[in-house]
């Protein structure tokens, strides 16, 4: 004999669905992607990337628009996410370990990691210590051994502010190879990875601090020279001819992250949907050969596992940075 549902609790159960169905979160019309530098750079690299990839899964119901946003490495975008932009559910922002660096420093003046929502990550590019094709400087230990003759003797250039995480990358390796007075060392500071190479590769600057991914095209057209990836282990595929700092005795690691976050006061199904949205990409074939062609290794978590990372990030960072000098 059939069992027949009460007409009562039919009729709520199907209450609950409409419900539940009518709180679902899809975007609609425009999705923006923020990328805090001027094109050319890492955060311009990631919002469009992962916006193509979105696009190509049918994730978002049409383009993603990325809009550039410099200044204050970073500063600027976050405070506009802040401020202006709170509870946006369709603006994501590109996010890296130079986002935790600046938090870590409280160059996010006023701001912490507590006022916006972090999404997830989607790969982590690796830093990269370069000179220009030309350059006196064979390998990594040449260019460090001229640092602790005259640690003003090198000027670097990157994409973040001084005392971002490109600047960080430097006093790290410098560290690790016993170079002394590390404040003292040359940093210049542009808006975006690519015109920070533009200056290597033009013979004005040095050196170039930055990430894998940034320098590709200068690697191809063999303008820039990479001395050393600052990896575990060198990088599969197009990328394993490079050497590691450690293994020319400098061990020196620069894993940069990269992901989103969105604004806070958002719904928790707005917020669910992107997350489900980054696990999506990151598993999906289009995104997986994006990273084997741009040098991106594995890099992926939970939710909750990111915000925790996020936060122990800042504090490590924020550590480093007083054992440097760069913050009291």
């Amino acid at each position: 004999m059939p069992i027949r549902m009460p007409l009562k609790l039919f009729a709520a159960a199907a209450l609950t669905l409409v419900s539940s169905m009518a709180m679902a979160f899809e975007p609609q019309g425009k999705v923006e992607c923020l990328a805090p530098a001027d094109p050319g750079g890492g955060w311009d690299f990631t919002c469009r990337s992962i916006g193509k990839v979105l696009e190509d899964l049918h994730l978002v119901p049409r383009n993603v628009q990325t809009i550039n946003m410099a200044g204050a490495g970073g500063g600027v975008a976050y405070a506009h996410t802040v401020s202006k932009r709170a509870g946006d559910e369709q603006l994501l922002v590109a996010a890296s370990t130079a986002t935790t660096t600046r938090l870590a420093q409280g160059q996010f003046h006023g701001m912490n990691a507590d006022m916006v929502n972090w999404i997830g990550a989607v790969g982590a590019d690796y830093g990269i210590i370069a000179v220009s094709k030309d350059s006196k400087y064979r390998d990594l230990p040449a260019l460090m051994d001229a640092l602790k003759k005259d640690p003003r003797s090198v000027k670097f250039a990157g994409g973040s502010a001084k005392g971002g995480w490109d600047h960080l990358k430097v006093l790290i390796a410098a560290k690790a190879a016993g170079v002394e007075k590390l404040p003292r060392i040359s940093y210049l500071s542009y808006n975006n990875g690519g015109e920070a190479m533009t200056q290597v590769v033009g013979g004005h600057v040095d050196a170039f601090t930055g990430d894998i991914s940034e320098a590709q095209g200068f690697m191809k057209s063999g303008d820039l020279r990479v001395l050393a990836v600052l990896s575990e282990k060198r990088l599969p595929g197009d990328f394993s001819d490079i050497p590691t700092a450690r293994e020319q005795g400098i061990d020196a690691l620069g894993p940069n992250w990269r992901g989103f976050y969105m604004p806070a006061d958002v719904s928790d199904e707005a917020k669910q949907y992107w997350i489900d949205a980054m696990d999506t990409v990151y598993d999906s074939e289009e995104w997986q050969s994006v990273m084997t062609r741009n040098g991106l290794m594995p890099f992926h978590m939970s939710a909750d596992e990111f915000e925790n990372f996020v936060k122990s990030q800042i504090q490590s960072i924020e550590d480093l940075s007083k054992d440097i000098g760069l913050i009291r």
